[in-house]
């Protein structure tokens, strides 16, 4: 891993492999480079960048007050500065996808196309609350095999999932230490969360508007609580040109490693490239 300094200063982590057209990978909220393990070794010609936000994994602290959308979507494009890259195709999941929307309405000019993982302008508030119950705390398991014994049971909505793969993600996501499992994120992101969806809901339809003009996807977990059938139904009657695809047996997020998923980058990418 490599990294560069942020208008701020703040040193921000970021992973750089490959040639062609560059895909600018933004993960999850609490998540980092990893998020795109699985996906990676299906993205054949492009050169993948994947940017661990401020308060993530590796990358500076900052506090609480700058785990912001804006702020990560100005990382970004200071990301790409650093890089000499003028525009990429930005594929984003849950929070990366939000980040990608606000770059599609401030940098435009920065992107070459946006995919969507799980995410769209309206958050389900059942999904929502359920982030609420976990961001910024610690497990209570003592070790990476006993959540992931756990998971299936707190991740209702995902069937079929590959041997070994709930192990894998916690080992990604979480340190394992005599104290017990770690988050590898600033516990200071859950009061800028909590805080970001006080009041009034903010209405995000207009970040989608922003896309236009650029070709853009949509992967959606069937089980998803976070992304309603309803609000894709009306992102695609926005954008009829909207490569969208459903993977079953999934709820948030799809992996982006399903036959589905990957069919829809592939179409994107293609899309992006025309």
């Amino acid at each position: 891993m490599a990294d560069f300094r942020a208008d701020d200063g703040a040193r921000i982590v970021f992973s750089d492999e490959g040639a062609g057209m560059p895909v600018l990978c933004l993960a999850g909220l609490t998540r980092g480079i990893s998020d795109f393990d699985y996906v990676a070794p299906h993205l054949d010609g492009v050169r993948l960048i994947r940017m661990e936000y401020r308060g993530r994994g590796a990358s500076d602290y900052t506090g609480a007050a700058t785990y912001t959308v804006p702020r990560e979507a100005r990382d970004a494009v200071g990301l790409l500065d650093h890089l000499g890259v003028d525009r990429a195709a930005v594929l984003g999941t849950s929070r990366g996808g939000l980040v990608g929307m606000f770059l599609a309405a401030t940098a435009h000019d920065r992107l070459l196309g946006l995919c969507l993982n799980d995410v769209g302008p309206e958050i389900e508030r059942a999904g929502l609350e359920r982030i609420f119950d976990y961001v910024g705390r610690n497990p209570s398991d003592a070790t990476h095999a006993a959540l992931a014994e756990r998971l299936p049971a707190l991740m209702p909505g995902f069937d079929d999932v590959p041997e070994g793969r709930w192990l894998d993600d916690v080992r990604r996501h979480y340190d394992e230490t005599p104290q017990g499992l770690r988050i590898r994120y600033d516990p200071a992101l859950r009061e800028a969360f909590l805080a970001a969806f006080q009041g009034d809901p903010v209405d995000l339809w207009p970040l989608w508007q922003a896309t236009a003009g650029l070709p853009v996807a949509l992967i959606r977990g069937a089980n998803s609580d976070l992304l309603s059938p309803a609000v894709a139904a009306r992102m695609q009657a926005m954008r009829p040109d909207l490569i969208l695809a459903e993977v079953l047996g999934r709820a948030h997020i799809p992996w982006l490693d399903e036959a589905p998923a990957l069919a829809a980058i592939r179409a994107w990418l293609a899309a992006c490239a025309a």
